[in-house]
C-alpha cells in the first residue's frame, strides 16, 4: 500500500503521538504535574557549580513572578524581555504570557529602537540583564511610559520572586484563576530593527502550542535529553523548539554562556539535543575535519586538507565516531539547523558519524516551523517535509515549478501589530504569503530557491532587513536616496552589506562650506555618515561597503525605490 504513497503521505502514517495542549499555562501545569521531580533546567550558581531546577521548582518560579506581576497591575498589559539566554529570562516570558502580553526583544539591537518597540507595543513594565536595562534608563526620557517598571535580573528579580512567593502562600491565587483564550495575541515580536518601520508579528498560544505539537510528531524529545540553548531566545526558533518544546516534553534545558564557550558549555552539560545555524555546523565540521587529519595514522589523512572519513576502515570509523562524540561532551544525537540554508555535504558528513542532523525551514510569522527533516525521512539538500497540521503550496509557479511558498494551518500568525493593510496583503483566504521562492517534488520535499521579499540572511541566519539601515542613511541630510544590497566576495559565501547611496549635492556643498564638492570630498563625507550610522547597528549589520551614484534611482509610479533592475548594480 505505501508503495503508492508519496513520502509525505507515508510520513502522515508515522507521526510520534502527543497529548494535545492549546496554551502555556496548562503546558505549565502538565508538566509540573508529570515531570515534578524531573531536571527542568541545569544552571550554574554564583560560584560557577552546576545546580538543576526540577519541572515543580520552574513552574513555581513562574506562578510567583506571575503573582507578583499581577499585584504591580499587570494582568492583561504588555510585558518586555530583553537579555541573555538565562533562566531568569525563561521564568521571565512564561510569567508574561500567561500574565498578559510578552514582548521578547533582541539584546543587540540599539537602544533607541528598544525605546521604540517599548513604546509602539505600549509596554509597562521590563525584565531583563542589567546591561540593558541601564541604557535604557539613561536614555528615560524617550521613553512615553515614565511609569515603567523595570525589573533587573541581577538586583530586584529574586526579591520580586519572593514578594509573589509570599502574596501566593498566603491565598493570592489570581495567577492560578487566569483563563487564556488560546486565539488572542499573546507573543508580539518585532521582526526588523528599524525605528521607522518596526513589523510587529502577533501570535497566539494556539500558533505556539500546535507548532511544539505538530514538531513533537516528526522529531521524538526524549525525556532523557538535554538542550544547549546557544541560540537567542527572543527568537522563535530558540524559543519554540529549545525551551518550549523540551519543557513540553519533560527534556532539560541548559544555557550556553557564550559563542566562545560552546565547547567548555558541551563537556560540562552533556547536551544530547542543540539547535543551531549553518555556520556553526560549518565550524564544528571544520575543526572535526582538521583533528582527523592531524591525528589519524598518516597513512589514512587526507593531503587536501579533506574529510578522511569516507576512506577509514570500519573499526576505525567507529572510532572516529566515539572520539569525535566525546569532544562534542559523549551523548550528542542530534542538530536541528535552521534559520539559512546548510550545505548538505556537512550534513551527510555528520550523520555518517552517526549524528542525526536535521533542516527545517520556518519565519517568525508561522511560529516558526513550517517544514522539516524528520526521524522517519531525511533528505540532506531540502528544507524537509510539511510539519503536520501544515500545509505549503507554490503560489503561481514557473515552468520549473518555482513560485512563492504560501503556508496554511494553526502555526500561521493572527496578523502584524496595527498594521491590517500588511496583514490582508499578506495572509489571502488563509494561506500566508512568506515571500520565499521555493519548489515541491513529487514527494512533497520542499526546496527553497530564493527570496521574493528584501531581507537578506547572513550565513549565520541573521536576519537584516534593507529598509531598517537605509532608515539611518536616508534620515541623514547629506543623503538624498540609499538602497541597501546583500553582496557576496568572490570565493566567499558570506552575506555582506552594501549600500548604494546617491548624495545631496547641495546640502553637501552647505555642509562643507564651499564650492561644488569634488569626488574625494563627496566620498569622505559619505564614509563618515556611514561609519556613524554603523555606530547606531549591531555588528552583523553594518555596512561593509558602499557606493556613490551620480544619478537617482529608478523608482516605482508610487515613488518608491525599485528593488530590481537597474537600482541593484553594486557599485563598491
Amino acid at each position: 500500500m505505501s508503495k503508492n504513497l508519496t513520502i509525505a503521505e507515508q510520513l502522515r502514517e508515522k507521526y510520534h503521538k502527543t497529548e494535545e495542549v492549546t496554551n502555556l499555562k496548562d503546558m505549565l501545569y502538565r508538566s509540573g504535574d508529570i515531570y515534578r521531580n524531573r531536571t527542568a533546567f541545569k544552571r550554574k550558581n554564583e560560584n560557577g557549580e552546576i545546580e538543576t531546577v526540577t519541572y515543580e521548582q520552574f513552574k513555581n518560579d513562574v506562578v510567583h513572578l506571575g503573582t507578583s506581576l499581577i499585584e504591580k497591575g499587570f494582568l492583561n498589559k504588555r510585558i518586555a524581555v530583553i537579555g541573555k539566554n538565562s533562566y531568569k529570562w525563561c521564568v521571565s516570558y512564561m510569567a508574561a504570557t500567561i500574565v498578559g502580553v510578552v514582548v521578547p526583544i533582541d539584546k543587540e539591537l540599539h537602544t533607541d529602537d528598544v525605546i521604540n518597540f517599548m513604546n509602539v507595543s505600549q509596554t509597562v513594565c521590563i525584565l531583563g540583564d542589567d546591561k540593558n536595562l541601564s541604557s535604557i534608563l539613561d536614555n528615560i526620557q524617550k521613553l512615553e511610559n515614565p511609569d515603567t517598571e523595570f525589573i533587573t535580573f541581577e538586583k530586584n528579580f529574586t526579591s520580586i520572586l519572593e514578594v509573589g512567593k509570599k502574596s501566593y502562600e498566603n491565598g493570592n491565587t489570581k495567577f492560578d484563576d487566569i483563563t487564556i483564550d488560546p486565539d488572542e495575541l499573546r507573543i508580539l515580536l518585532f521582526t526588523s530593527g528599524t525605528t521607522g518601520s518596526a513589523k510587529g508579528v502577533c501570535l497566539s498560544q494556539r500558533n505556539i502550542c500546535s507548532n511544539i505539537l505538530s514538531i513533537y510528531g516528526i522529531v521524538k524529545v526524549k525525556r532523557s535529553d538535554l538542550f544547549l540553548s546557544i541560540l537567542p531566545l527572543h527568537h522563535t526558533y530558540e524559543c519554540t523548539i529549545g525551551f518550549l518544546l523540551p519543557i513540553y516534553s519533560g527534556a532539560s534545558v541548559a544555557h550556553c554562556e557564550g559563542l566562545r564557550y560552546i565547547a567548555k558549555n558541551m563537556q560540562e552539560y552533556h547536551p544530547s539535543v542543540i539547535l543551531c545555524v549553518p555556520l556553526l555546523l560549518e565550524n564544528l565540521h571544520k575543526n572535526i575535519v582538521k583533528n582527523m587529519n592531524k591525528t589519524l595514522p598518516e597513512k589514512y589523512r587526507n593531503s587536501n586538507g579533506e574529510n578522511p572519513y569516507s576512506n577509514l576502515p570500519f573499526f576505525m570509523k567507529k572510532i572516529v565516531r566515539n572520539k569525535v562524540k566525546n569532544t562534542l561532551g559523549g551523548r550528542l544525537r542530534v542538530f536541528i539547523v535552521g534559520a539559512a540554508a546548510a550545505n548538505p555535504n556537512i550534513l551527510s558528513d555528520f550523520r555518517n558519524l552517526k549524528l542525526n542532523t536535521l533542516q527545517g525551514y520556518g519565519l517568525t510569522e508561522c511560529a516558526p516551523l513550517v517544514a522539516g527533516n524528520t526521524d522517519f525521512f531525511q533528505r540532506d539538500d531540502s528544507a524537509g517535509l510539511p510539519i503536520p497540521n501544515v500545509e505549503y503550496k507554490i503560489d503561481s509557479p514557473n515552468d520549473e515549478g518555482v513560485g512563492e511558498i504560501i503556508v496554511k494551518g494553526p502555526n500561521v500568525m493572527l496578523g502584524y501589530y496595527e498594521d491590517e493593510e500588511k496583514t490582508k496583503q499578506t495572509i489571502v483566504d488563509g494561506w500566508f504569503h512568506t515571500g520565499d521562492l521555493g519548489k515541491i517534488d513529487e514527494n512533497g520535499y520542499l526546496y527553497i530557491t530564493g527570496r521574493c521579499k528584501s531581507v537578506i540572511v547572513t550565513k549565520n541566519g541573521k536576519n537584516i532587513y534593507p529598509e531598517e539601515v537605509e532608515y539611518y542613511l536616508n534620515d541623514n541630510p547629506l543623503i538624498s536616496e540609499a538602497l541597501v544590497l546583500g553582496i557576496h566576495k568572490e570565493n566567499d559565501d558570506e552575506t555582506y552589506i552594501n549600500a548604494q547611496i546617491y548624495p545631496n549635492i547641495q546640502a553637501i556643498t552647505e555642509y562643507l562650506k564651499g564650492s561644488v564638492p569634488t569626488k574625494e570630498e563627496i566620498w569622505k563625507v559619505m564614509s563618515d555618515v556611514v561609519s556613524n550610522v554603523n555606530k547606531k547597528l549591531p555588528n552583523y549589520k553594518h555596512i561593509k561597503s558602499f557606493g556613490v551614484r551620480d544619478k537617482e534611482f529608478e523608482k516605482t509610479t508610487t515613488q518608491k525605490v525599485k528593488r530590481y533592475g537597474d537600482n541593484m548594480k553594486v557599485d563598491k
